[in-house]
């Protein structure tokens, strides 16, 4: 058998990067892949479950969840699982309605304020269909054109707020606005051990680019990908000690 060129080796691997690029052609660089391997699991509800490792949760950690909509399996996993307590986050008065009817745990607190990259009020546009939840601050063609005023505050604030100087689990699903977050977590400071962020990218005025911006940051920050799920929207980061 012939020895490889360095003609050849190249060829092979520029067939490799053009058929990975192909496999995920939307992103335009190299899609995220996992940097820190741990324990995983998937808690919660089909719809609503994150993956984590379970080995960095203990019963006094602090725990965010940004983000509710009308699925919280997730977070009453977690308390079932570990009897943590819960900071639940949400602004829009569909959710808070809905939690009204639920029987939640008195270690779920609810929170109805949004978090942004700024304290005060910011027009959240409202879903396409009366039947559907998601707001966002995004103004995109996924959403409608009319808006609501509602109430958000910064990560910080609401730490301050809650007397916290830490957060061991942030969990982010807030409809494109986790980038600003990401950059005001990154800007302040903010101790965050794990983090489970899905990105939306797929919204038409976002794009892959912001994700990579925000990939870069929490890098740079010493997050690493612990987790990406096959649609490589729902990730979990590490903080290295």
């Amino acid at each position: 058998m012939s020895a490889a060129t360095p003609e050849t080796v190249g060829n092979r691997l520029h067939s490799m990067l053009r058929k990975y690029f192909c496999t995920y052609p939307e992103w335009g660089f190299a899609p995220p892949r996992v940097q820190l391997q741990g324990r995983f699991e998937s808690l919660g509800s089909a719809y609503g479950s994150y993956s984590l490792d379970s080995a960095l949760v203990l019963p006094d950690s602090i725990v965010y969840s940004l983000g509710i909509g009308e699925d919280i399996s997730f977070d009453l996993a977690l308390i079932e699982r570990f009897g943590v307590n819960i900071e639940a986050f949400d602004p829009t008065p569909k959710v808070q309605s809905w939690l009204a009817t639920q029987s939640l745990p008195p270690q779920f607190h609810f929170h109805s304020s949004g978090i942004a990259g700024h304290d005060g009020e910011e027009a959240f546009y409202l879903p396409p269909r009366k039947d559907w939840i998601s707001h966002s601050i995004i103004p995109a063609r996924e959403f409608a054109s009319d808006s609501v005023r509602l109430p958000v505050m910064k990560l910080s604030t609401a730490m301050r707020l809650e007397g916290h100087d830490r957060i061991d689990l942030l969990k982010m699903d807030i409809e494109g606005a986790e980038y600003a977050v990401i950059e005001d977590i990154v800007r302040e400071g903010i101790p965050v051990t794990q983090l489970l962020v899905e990105f939306h990218h797929r919204l038409s005025s976002v794009g892959t680019k912001k994700t990579q911006r925000a990939l870069a940051l929490l890098h740079g920050y010493g997050m690493r990908i612990s987790y990406v799920c096959p649609r490589k929207e729902i990730l979990a980061f590490v903080r290295l000690a």
